[in-house]
């Protein structure tokens, strides 16, 4: 829960630990470690969610140009998020990294909760679910799999973070102008449905 909301900290480790905690001993029902760590995922992400929409767009407004968070970048950030966030919230759930700032973006990006909260239960379910039974199935073989898998998720993430930075930063301009587009007809439609009907 505390590493969904924001704060570095190994869950990954601690959910392979307490299943295979629960293999070796029996002390533990691995159904309830499962649960718990789905639970405290959804929940923590929820939390981070919040955090970002209520403080998360004005800290970056303010302070994001001291990071080349230019206005038109923000702009960006939320047209993607618009229509590509479901995929950014259930994927970033398996990048330890992103796991971590996923739902304050989501949050501070604006988001729709009722798409969020689908998203991210997916993945919870599928990210501490699967790790979960993967451990306390596979026992103690699950650190070498998961050494040989880290290697071979961590170069398939590198690869696709430096795809996707020549392609933001090929297309970011024409991006830019479409999310500039998006906004300004989101505010025209919003000052129609504001005036009044004669």
């Amino acid at each position: 829960m505390l590493e969904s909301m924001g704060l570095p900290l190994p869950a990954e480790t601690l959910i392979i630990s307490a299943s295979i905690y629960c293999a070796a001993t029996h002390k533990l029902d691995i159904q309830f470690v499962a649960l718990a760590a789905v639970t405290g995922a959804v929940i923590g992400d929820n939390i981070g969610y919040l955090i970002g929409r209520k403080v998360g767009l004005p800290l970056l407004q303010k302070y994001g140009a001291r990071i080349k968070l230019t206005p038109d970048r923000l702009l960006l950030g939320r047209f993607l998020f618009r229509h590509h966030g479901s995929g950014i919230v259930f994927f970033g759930r398996f990048v330890a990294l992103l796991r971590v700032f996923v739902a304050l973006l989501a949050g501070a990006n604006h988001m729709p909760w009722p798409r969020f909260m689908v998203f991210n239960a997916l993945g919870g379910l599928c990210w501490a679910g699967g790790y979960a039974a993967g451990a306390y199935y596979l026992g103690r073989k699950v650190t070498q799999v998961s050494g040989t898998a880290s290697i071979a998720m961590g170069l398939a993430v590198a690869a696709g973070l430096v795809a996707s930075a020549i392609f933001l930063r090929r297309n970011e301009e024409r991006l830019t102008r479409q999310a500039l587009l998006e906004a300004r007809a989101d505010a025209a439609a919003q000052g129609t449905s504001r005036s009044p009907v004669a």
